[in-house]
């Protein structure tokens, strides 16, 4: 369950309040007794008030949980506090008690433009939280392409493992995000990378019966043959969960590799060979095509039952 922000007291915001984002995926439960004054003003987006304690106090003091005002103020989004504490030499990589960043939490508020402030000002998108997930796991488990577009443009690592053995993509397969699967392979994931168990995303795929996704990974390459550290392969994981047409589609993939690298090892045929030399109709035997990936998700649905990335 995703944490929203709770009060001891309802207070009117001025007019940096948090957009609909951090309420969705902040991550904090604050009480305003637990908070100094810098830490209140960057939580209710009070620019001015935040300026003045600025003068005395330090902008980088963390409280109970080892936040900082520039963690609160990107997990609510506040973009004007945020510009500020960073013009204000504010510390961009320290981590609170679950070992994120303010990066990581305006990514899990959704807030392109905290990240932007930040990524340009030379924030680590790299860092691990305490379940060795970095800012491009989140981004990937929300799903949001856009945030991970801009990740990737600051060098993110784009095949980091958390603690599971995860890559972002792996991540975004459990969760069957096509698009975002889809933009991590256009950007050179690596479509066979396998977990602490030896899974590959198409294991994982085949076993929670995503056949779109399927059809993705298959498209981008994904090896039909690896198997786990059980020595299962992703056509038993389709099979051993009930997913016959999963199983159907790799099967008939692997026919149609192994007839085409029958007919590359053949050479053309005389036939072929004759109508190369002066035939305007070149009758030349049709290649096997996946085609494009498949986004009728409601075909089949996700029964993962594997854990989500923890808040």
């Amino acid at each position: 369950m995703k944490k929203i922000f709770s009060f001891t007291k309802k207070k009117k915001h001025p007019s940096g309040t948090p957009d609909n984002g951090s309420v969705l995926s902040a991550g904090y439960e604050l009480k305003e007794k637990d908070l100094g004054k810098v830490h209140k003003a960057a939580l209710v987006g009070d620019l001015a008030k935040l300026k003045q304690l600025a003068k005395k106090n330090d902008i980088n003091q963390l409280d109970k949980e080892n936040r900082t005002a520039l963690h609160i103020a990107c997990a609510s989004g506040h973009v004007e506090v945020v510009h500020f504490l960073v013009e204000s030499k504010a510390k961009l990589n320290l981590c609170d008690n679950q070992n994120r960043s303010a990066l990581m939490k305006a990514v899990q508020g959704q807030h392109k433009r905290c990240m932007s402030i930040l990524l340009e000002n030379h924030a680590d998108p790299n860092l691990v939280d305490i379940n060795g997930n970095t800012a491009l796991h989140l981004v990937a488990n929300i799903p949001s392409p856009s945030l991970a577009a801009l990740l990737l443009q600051h060098e993110a690592n784009i095949n980091a493992q958390n603690k599971e053995g995860f890559t972002p993509l792996t991540v975004a397969v459990r969760e069957n995000h096509i698009e975002m699967a889809e933009l991590l392979l256009g950007e050179n994931a690596d479509v066979n990378c396998m977990d602490k168990d030896q899974r590959s995303p198409l294991m994982i795929a085949a076993g929670n019966g995503q056949i779109g996704m399927l059809r993705l990974l298959l498209e981008y390459k994904a090896d039909i043959t690896l198997k786990d550290a059980k020595g299962w392969s992703a056509d038993y994981y389709a099979e051993m969960n009930g997913h016959h047409p999963c199983s159907v589609l790799i099967i008939e993939h692997g026919t149609q590799m192994n007839d085409g690298l029958s007919l590359s090892q053949q050479g053309p045929s005389k036939k072929k060979k004759r109508m190369l030399l002066g035939s305007p109709f070149q009758d030349v035997e049709a290649g096997f095509s996946l085609g494009g990936p498949a986004t009728d998700k409601d075909d089949f649905e996700d029964n993962s039952q594997s854990e989500s990335l923890s808040r």
